[in-house]
């Protein structure tokens, strides 16, 4: 289907109706599938009589995905197909199958490795009539249709059309193929309407010119099959995990051998985790595990086509792996830093090379989140940011490009969101409310739960090491520093804004209460109550401001590709657009 055509009025012919002449044939049609065909394309297939593959079809019904059903009868079609559970499964997830999967479902009636058009022709006299509107739903099985709607629920982030769905396929095993249409179709045409459906819409888009950078029309990457890791801890072993998936070679380097073995032994923990869930097969996991080595030899970096540190954040730290780095690699090796706020252009500047130094800013764990920020100093190559996207693509991130600013796009407006969440809590609102607040908006969870979770010593070094610039002008909210000072890190050392117990739970905490009071008391402030709203528009307009200074200074490209910083690296609700969509 072509998106674009969602947001405008229908334009005839219409899908429901090509797809009722197709079932309406007297004569046999076979559809070849020679690529993708998704969505509205997956039910003309479903509409005709035999569906043949080549090797690398796809089919779906990837509506859900956008925040809409099937409108042509895929929701009643498919049912008849795989039954009631598999296609709640299949729709509900939006699952994509290669050809392989489809014949193994009944999707595809044959795979066709040599000439696909010329063997659905020579199949076509001898091919019956096979309406699937006409075929009875599969026998039920009521237990693996909840099991499936529990699983769909658990991922549905709030997209109505998860709900619509259900109902609607469910509806196929329960009345006549018309009135399951009739349903469909009402559910479609209202759901497509939706604030949730826009949203989802826009960020469709967002992803695909996010790649779209001024200045690179032409610009071919540098070849990249061997790459390295500086630092093989928690975030270096993850971004090896990334690599290795993407089919690169990875050299792990750390400080001496003790920590070489440990990085290596991270990085087999994680697919062990992997396989043990059934993400990966035992081989799969061995093939991948085969590809990261370590060592404590900088030598070894002399043959990475692409290094990237990812040390500790701390900016001598940085200057000196890259003066280090900068004697042992190679002419043109792409040198990348997984700096979350530091200067890039200091960085470079350890360097006699900064045109081939880049920011390629992982968020954590490395190789599960899915936004990669690729961060352009001013000295960079064109060739070298075309490097970082085509490696963004290869790994499968979402790519946002960022200019070079303290925080770049998405931690330079999280400080201030989470700035003003403290300004918040010292007026009179509670760390709980703020939470609930935001959990109610659509985040998975509150912003005070989430440095619960990465470590409030993390913020607290960079309040620190900013400090000595700070605007004395502006207010400063002294209770996370606190909470640090008292030793209350967050999850970690059991306490933080929250208290936790054995088993990991939360509560408030009457030792964090105190601390505010005594906060508010200091500065003489009376505290007042705060609606949920109030909060929830708050903290927009916090983001979409900083956001909009962002724009204007040339940190990001375009107000969408804040948007996707957000929804795919801090959690904030793909419903909702992001945050520079959802002011709007």
């Amino acid at each position: 289907a072509d998106i674009r055509e969602m947001s405008q009025p229908p334009d005839a012919p219409f899908l429901p109706d090509v797809v009722a002449a197709i079932d309406a044939c007297a004569k046999p049609v076979v559809a070849a599938i020679a690529g993708a065909a998704l969505g509205g394309g997956c039910e003309i297939a479903l509409a005709c009589d035999l569906r043949l593959g080549g090797p690398k079809a796809l089919v779906g019904l990837t509506e859900t995905r956008l925040g809409l059903i099937p409108g042509a009868g895929g929701t009643q079609r498919l049912p008849r197909l795989v039954g009631i559970a598999q296609a709640i499964a299949l729709i509900c997830e939006g699952r994509v199958l290669k050809a392989g999967d489809a014949l193994a479902l009944g999707l595809l009636d044959g795979v066709v490795e040599g000439d696909l058009l010329a063997e659905a022709i020579a199949r076509a006299p001898d091919v019956p009539k096979r309406r699937l509107s006409a075929l009875p739903v599969p026998a039920r099985d009521m237990e693996a249709e909840e099991a499936a709607i529990a699983r769909v629920r658990k991922g549905a982030k709030g997209v109505p059309a998860i709900e619509e769905a259900i109902r609607v396929i469910r509806a196929a095993g329960e009345g006549e193929f018309a009135s399951g249409l009739a349903l469909e179709r009402a559910a479609f045409l209202a759901l497509r309407e939706s604030a949730e459906a826009r949203a989802l819409r826009h960020l469709f888009f967002a992803e695909r010119e996010a790649g779209k950078v001024p200045g690179l029309e032409g610009v071919a990457p540098r070849p990249v099959e061997a790459v390295a890791v500086i630092g093989a801890g928690t975030m270096g072993a993850g971004i090896a995990v990334a690599l290795a998936d993407a089919g690169l070679a990875v050299t792990l380097v750390e400080r001496d051998a003790g920590a070489a073995a440990a990085g290596l032994q991270r990085v087999a923990d994680l697919y062990a985790r992997q396989v043990k869930s059934g993400r990966l097969t035992q081989a799969q996991g061995a093939e991948r595990l085969a590809r990261v080595t370590s060592t404590a030899d900088w030598g070894r970096l002399a043959a990475a086509d692409l290094v990237v540190e990812a040390a500790f954040e701390d900016l001598a730290v940085k200057a000196d792996i890259f003066r280090r780095l900068d004697a042992v690699a190679k002419p043109g090796a792409v040198l990348a830093t997984n700096t979350s706020y530091l200067d890039l252009a200091a960085i470079a500047a350890a360097t006699s090379r900064p045109q081939d130094v880049v920011g390629l800013h992982f968020f954590a764990p490395a190789n599960v989140m899915k936004l990669l920020e690729v961060v352009r100093p001013a000295l960079a190559a064109p060739d070298v940011i075309a490097t970082a996207l085509a490696l963004a693509k290869k790994m499968g991130k979402q790519p946002v490009v960022a200019g070079n600013c303290d925080g770049f796009i998405g931690n330079r407006i999280y400080a201030l969101y989470r700035r003003h969440a403290e300004v918040l809590v010292e007026d009179g609102a509670s760390p709980q409310e703020v939470d609930a607040a935001l959990e109610a908006y659509g985040f998975a969870m509150g912003l005070f739960a989430v440095s619960d979770l990465s470590g409030l010593d993390i913020a607290y070094a960079m309040r620190k090491r900013r400090a000595a610039t700070r605007d004395p002008a502006e207010r400063y909210v002294a209770i996370a520093d606190r909470l640090v000072d008292q030793g209350r890190l967050g999850r970690k050392t059991g306490a933080g804004w929250y208290a936790y117990d054995a088993g990991g739970g939360k509560s408030a905490d009457p030792v964090v209460e105190a601390l505010i009071a005594e906060a508010r008391a200091e500065k003489a402030i009376t505290p007042r109550a705060f609606s949920a709203g109030q909060i929830q528009r708050r903290l927009l307009a916090v983001m979409a401001n900083e956001g909009a200074k962002a724009l204007a200074e040339g940190i990001a490209l375009r107000a969408s590709d804040i948007d996707l910083a957000f929804v795919h690296g801090y959690g904030f609700p793909r419903t909702e657009g992001g945050p520079m969509w959802a002011a709007d």
